[in-house]
């Protein structure tokens, strides 16, 4: 069968950024700094996690070129950008915009954004005895969006690299009840989508790839909304459906540990669910972990609730990935047209989901891709 695009989300705080240093008061801050200080908080809790390359530069563009070899050699095409953009500005950007895009081999991968347009809350890290505060609000102002859509445009979209269906760029959205609120109604944010396209065609595009991220229950402040994202997807004149994490099919507020293979199962009984409902191709989900715990104060107790509070993912391998990885393949094969396998997630390491190396697993994660690959598809279209 062919070979689904392999897409693994990248989240890019992992390389100096100067609201990050305004917020800690610390030069050169970064999320390593949790990943370093996490701790156990339960019998048989594996951390802290170890990174195989050390606390590296993600901005640096000889570490992104790495990163690219890795990916690429192992059966990753694509990096799926958690891309950040709020009404004052840009986040988090240096990682694509000076290391992705700076890299020499750049061309050995490909790229696309997913607009993480969720509020940004001050949790790094969160204290159970304080509500967290926002830093930043995702609803952006309309003239703010269509500034920016002209920029992606530009500066993204028209980049050799730059994922495309038929030609259109693929650009997803996390939040498509946030969007919606954004301009008011669903029908003012459809005709932003639709002049968005417009200006795709004018760029040379024959239109856009638009995408929406879906899920069951919400895991941040404020995520979703009255609607369920998918559907939102034929109101939107959205082109296909996505999972960012199978977390966003299952509660993790109640146990420490929640068994790798049972969550697997309620996500694919979700997929399968949705699938047959949907008015628009819905592409499959492999998550390798969870694990927040990193992004909670280190110096107080610790018990399950809500995000980052949340349980874990327990039970976790190589071959347990493998085998969800295979599943995933083969519920992709059976749709029509493209399809893309997404995966969570390249270095959400304060998530506890990373396909990086880590020093006692290795390269398991990614050899794990290389061979599920091999086992179910045969290059080509």
């Amino acid at each position: 069968m062919p070979k689904p695009e392999i897409a693994a989300y990248y989240f890019p705080n992992y390389h100096p950024d100067r609201r990050n240093e305004a917020f800690t008061g610390r030069k050169g801050w970064s999320e390593w700094e949790l990943v370093e200080a996490a701790r156990p908080r339960f019998e048989g809790h594996p951390l802290p996690y170890r990174p195989l390359w050390g606390k590296c530069d993600e901005s640096d563009p000889q570490v992104m070129a790495m990163k690219i070899d890795a990916a690429a050699d192992h059966g990753v095409d694509t990096f799926l950008f958690d891309w950040y953009y709020y009404n004052d500005g840009p986040y988090l950007e240096r990682a694509l915009d000076e290391g992705f895009l700076g890299a020499p081999n750049n061309d050995r991968l490909q790229f696309a954004l997913m607009w993480a347009n969720h509020d940004w809350h001050d949790i790094h890290p969160a204290d159970p005895d304080v509500t967290p505060q926002t830093r930043y609000s995702g609803l952006l102002n309309p003239d703010v969006f269509e500034a920016v859509s002209t920029r992606m445009l530009e500066q993204y979209f028209s980049h050799p690299s730059y994922l495309k269906v038929d030609g259109a760029p693929f650009f997803s959205i996390y939040d498509a009840p946030h969007f919606v609120r954004s301009f008011g109604s669903v029908k003012a944010a459809r005709e932003a989508l639709d002049r968005w396209r417009r200006k795709a065609v004018a760029f040379g595009f024959p239109g856009l790839h638009i995408n929406l991220v879906d899920w069951d229950v919400a895991i941040l402040f404020g995520e979703g909304g009255a609607k369920r994202p998918a559907a939102l997807a034929p109101e939107l004149g959205a082109d296909s459906i996505n999972a960012y994490i199978w977390v966003h099919y299952t509660d993790m507020t109640r146990h420490e540990k929640n068994d790798y293979d049972a969550v697997a199962a309620q996500y694919f009984e979700s997929f399968a669910r949705l699938r047959a409902e949907a008015a628009v191709p819905v592409y499959p989900n492999v998550t390798m972990g969870w694990d927040p715990s990193a992004r909670t104060r280190q110096d107080k107790p610790w018990k399950v609730g809500d995000y980052p509070f949340h349980g874990t993912l327990s039970g976790n391998t190589p071959a347990r990935f493998e085998a969800a990885l295979e599943r995933a393949l083969a519920l992709a094969a059976e749709g029509e047209g493209f399809q893309m396998l997404t995966i969570n997630a390249w270095n959400e390491w304060t998530e506890g989901s990373f396909l990086e190396p880590e020093v006692s697993l290795g390269f398991g994660y990614l050899e794990a891709i290389k061979r599920a690959s091999a086992k179910v598809c045969v290059s080509g279209s």
